[in-house]
């Protein structure tokens, strides 16, 4: 029996907790270093997560799992899109971690089925996300990265899924 994929990522971030959690939950933030993504995590467990693109359309509107301010948050994670309306929903979990004056922040998302074809598009774009939001964290600079050359290289939306043709 093969095991189910799971993604991990650790990125330490030079600021405290608190200001990587209202970077990751605050929409007026997301928005800067996500590559023009709105995400509204700010709830509590049962709430939702949403996320809308920069045309504001609705990309992700999944329940929020567990909110542990500013430890921990998880949500599912099912894009909206129309190319990937077959799979279940994944889940993201954050994990921040104080060390003296920085941040541990490790990403897991995991509950994928085999054969997911998120997972292969989230291991290309939450390495990006994580960079710009540590960027913009850290120097009120989010990188450099154009969308269309994330999405050519990545063959993903900044967000973590396949974009769906107009």
């Amino acid at each position: 029996m093969s095991e189910k994929p799971k993604f991990v990522y650790v990125v330490y971030i030079a600021a405290s907790p608190e200001k990587v959690w209202q970077a990751l939950t605050d929409p007026d933030i997301t928005e800067k270093y996500w590559f023009g993504f709105r995400v509204a995590a700010n709830g509590k467990a049962g709430e939702r997560m949403t996320a809308t693109d920069s045309k504001g359309k609705v990309v992700h509107h999944d329940p929020i799992i567990e909110s542990d301010p500013p430890r921990r948050l998880s949500y599912a994670w099912q894009p909206l899109y129309k190319d990937l309306q077959g799979e279940r929903p994944s889940r993201v979990t954050f994990e921040l971690t104080p060390l003296r004056d920085q941040t541990r922040l490790t990403i897991i998302h995991d509950e994928f089925d085999e054969g997911s074809k998120i997972f292969g598009l989230i291991s290309k774009g939450w390495p990006a996300v994580l960079s710009s939001l540590k960027s913009f964290v850290e120097t009120d600079l989010p990188l450099n990265f154009h969308p269309a050359a994330v999405r050519a290289s990545a063959n993903v939306t900044p967000l973590g899924a396949v974009s769906v043709p107009a």
